[in-house]
């Protein structure tokens, strides 16, 4: 979430992050971010402006193709993840929490055939459960609290079809101890929680981060059995 990030960006992010938590609103202060970026991405710490490398490394290595078939992305942030999937075939909605980041979408990909929705991950419409082939989930969990985190892996493994696939791009941590943050990075016993809710691990990647050696990504790839749980 923060590579190469200033520090001052950190400490607005941070403090941000801290404000809407102190109303009990954990997502609520992605839209004020945006909003006051003034569609300038070097002011929004996890715009590339490009798919995420590690889902592009995925992309690459797969070669999956879409054949008209479902997929989500949540979080959309600027969409460069989402408009991947659609160049590749998939019929993709993609969503974000924040008006101001939606409509820098719909600015930046005028023509796009993705659908970009304004949608909350903790008030997701029930049409959606078990209805996407492929969902994306990068790095958005560790974006917030622990407390909320059961709930939220609960909301997203419900949006896997039935022998769908969830590719999630997230920081890991070894212990169980709470982090400092934002971002959380998960930990395996969090993690355990989407083969709880019936989804099979089926390949696990780990990266270090070249720009900060002390943090460890993970990209899983899990996939949901035939049976729904």
């Amino acid at each position: 979430m923060f590579e190469k990030q200033p520090e001052g960006l950190r400490q607005k992010v941070k403090l941000l992050a801290t404000e809407a938590l102190n109303k009990s609103d954990p997502s609520g202060w992605f839209d004020r971010l945006y909003s006051q970026a003034n569609r300038d991405p070097d002011q929004v710490p996890w715009a590339r402006l490009k798919p995420h490398p590690y889902f592009q490394d995925w992309l690459n290595k797969n070669q999956p193709q879409g054949n008209h078939r479902s997929a989500l992305v949540i979080g959309c942030g600027l969409g460069d993840d989402a408009e991947a999937l659609a160049r590749v075939g998939f019929n993709v909605t993609a969503f974000d929490i924040s008006p101001t980041a939606i409509a820098w979408c719909q600015q930046r990909f005028p023509n796009s055939p993705v659908s970009y929705v304004v949608a909350d991950l903790f008030a997701l419409d029930p049409a959606w459960r078990h209805q996407f082939d492929l969902v994306l989930e990068c790095r958005n969990i560790q974006a917030l609290p622990l407390n909320v985190r059961s709930t939220v892996i609960d909301a997203i493994a419900a949006l896997v079809a039935i022998e769908g696939i969830l590719l999630l791009i997230t920081r890991f941590r070894q212990t169980e101890a709470e982090p400092d943050g934002p971002p959380w990075a998960l930990s395996n016993q969090e993690l355990a929680q989407f083969q709880d809710l019936g989804l099979e691990e089926v390949q696990r990647d780990s990266f270090i981060e070249a720009e900060n050696p002390s943090v460890q990504q993970l990209r899983i790839e899990y996939r949901r059995a035939r049976k729904v749980r």
